[in-house]
């Protein structure tokens, strides 16, 4: 998703037109894939189970300032989508606010999920002894059956389809 959205925000960069097409899909992949499924792993299953342990000072502020993360995505992510209303209506103006809303995302995300990925994620694990880490990798799965990832999939093949015919000569 980041190269694709460092796409769009090129093209919007150089040609100064949003295409509301690439917009749609990509709240959809962040509401979908990012929030429902990767967010809610962590804040209903990780983070729950966290809460009920001992944890240092430093590792349950890391666990809040994940959570404020996303809660933080969320509004910018809805704030995206308000805009490209505005942008669709007529508000043009608005082209320079998706602009910075776009590279917003990009920037929160990839430190958020380097953070994830190196300073929380394996770290809280001390947390958990064999089996408990078992059970929550169980409750993942089962977390998993109930998303398709064919939405997620749809909106990919969108982000990418609206990209190749807005970057097309026509």
């Amino acid at each position: 998703m980041r190269s694709l959205a460092l796409k769009e925000i090129e093209r919007i960069g150089t040609t100064g037109k949003v295409e509301p097409t690439f917009i749609d899909a990509a709240v959809e992949f962040f509401r979908t894939y990012a929030d429902m499924f990767h967010h809610g792993k962590e804040e209903g299953i990780l983070f729950k189970e966290l809460s009920s342990k001992g944890m240092s000072e430093a590792d349950h502020s890391m666990m809040v300032e994940l959570a404020n993360e996303h809660a933080l995505a969320r509004r910018t992510v809805n704030g995206l989508e308000s805009l490209k209303g505005k942008y669709v209506a007529g508000t043009v103006e608005t082209k320079n606010d998706i602009f910075e809303v776009m590279n917003t995302l990009v920037e929160l995300y990839s430190k958020h999920i380097q953070k994830e990925e190196t300073q929380f994620f394996f770290p809280s694990m001390k947390y958990f002894s064999e089996k408990e880490q078992e059970e929550m990798l169980d409750a993942f799965f089962e977390f998993d059956k109930n998303f398709t990832d064919r939405r997620y999939r749809k909106a990919i093949e969108t982000l990418k389809e609206t990209l190749n015919n807005s970057t097309a000569p026509r």
